[in-house]
């Protein structure tokens, strides 16, 4: 019954879900804003050690549960420790009512036709099988378009639908995420071609696929209704893309049907230095205005 009770949250609930997916490349970054600075680790296992006590505070914060977190993207390392004494998927839905996902990309391609594609993920069905084990109700995959481009976004958004569909034969329901970098001229443009070449792949998708999408907040305000509206997907949600948590919750409320899957908007504000009651007064903040927009439309 979990499942089911899942999916009905992912396709109803109010609210939106959290990006806690940090990788590799991301996570010092990360922990920088988070007011970690590089000297506090020696090895990427020490650096992990501290971006997952950070998701780890976050997850255990009275703040941050499904009454208006409704899912939690987890990085491959975060799905395999545990949060609160239990192994991290667990832990969000039984004890904080989210629903997990997992990040399965292994980071991008160099730029080609005005687009960078997935890298190739060797081992991507013994991954999803051991996500399954764990609980995971679906995955997310990242690729980047950074011209408007027809050939490289078409080609694109063809990869995306590959993986999820082979994420899907594990019974997971797959986020597809070819995010369009916002501070490119003709980003307008890109994202009319990414509307036409995702309606395309939808429609080829057999009866009953189910998928979910991550989209750069678009600048023509409910551009993308069509696939909000499409039977086939079951959410779209918005990642920040590098607007601030101010601009992304305004221009995320003018996109109806669209909610939030922020990262770094989610996280902005918070540091390691504050006290306890500092930590969750800022995350209950962040997570009421992010709810707030993403119910708006």
């Amino acid at each position: 019954m979990a499942r089911q009770e899942q999916a009905d949250q992912m396709r109803g609930g109010k609210g939106f879900i959290a990006a806690l997916d940090q990788s590799g490349g991301s996570t010092p970054k990360a922990l920088k804003l988070y007011g970690i600075g590089a000297d506090a680790w020696k090895t990427d296992a020490e650096m992990y050690a501290l971006i997952h006590q950070m998701r780890a505070r976050i997850a255990t914060s009275p703040a941050f549960d499904g009454n208006r977190v409704i899912g939690a993207i987890l990085f491959e390392k975060t799905m395999d420790a545990e949060i609160g004494g239990k192994p991290a998927a667990r832990f969000l839905w039984e004890d904080k009512g989210v629903v997990p996902f997992l990040k399965i990309d292994k980071g991008l391609e160099e730029e080609k036709d005005g687009v960078r594609l997935m890298k190739p993920m060797p081992g991507l069905d013994d991954l999803l099988k051991r996500a399954v084990a764990k609980g995971i109700f679906g995955t997310k995959e990242r690729s980047v378009i950074d011209a408007a481009n027809p050939k490289g976004i078409a080609a694109n958004v063809a990869q995306q639908f590959d993986v999820a569909r082979q994420v899907m034969a594990h019974g997971l329901v797959p986020i597809i995420e070819p995010e369009v970098t916002i501070s490119i001229p003709d980003k307008a443009e890109a994202e009319a071609i990414l509307l036409a070449e995702i309606l395309k792949n939808l429609d080829a998708l057999p009866a009953g696929g189910e998928v979910m999408l991550k989209l750069t907040l678009p600048s023509v305000a409910n551009l993308y209704k069509p696939l909000v509206d499409h039977p086939k997907v079951m959410r779209v949600v918005a990642l920040s893309g590098g607007y601030t948590r101010a601009e992304a919750n305004a221009i995320l409320a003018r996109n109806a049907g669209v909610i939030a899957s922020f990262s770094r908007a989610l996280t902005e504000g918070l540091s390691a230095q504050q006290t306890d009651a500092e930590f969750h007064a800022a995350l209950d903040a962040a997570i009421q205005s992010i709810y707030d927009a993403s119910v708006a439309g």
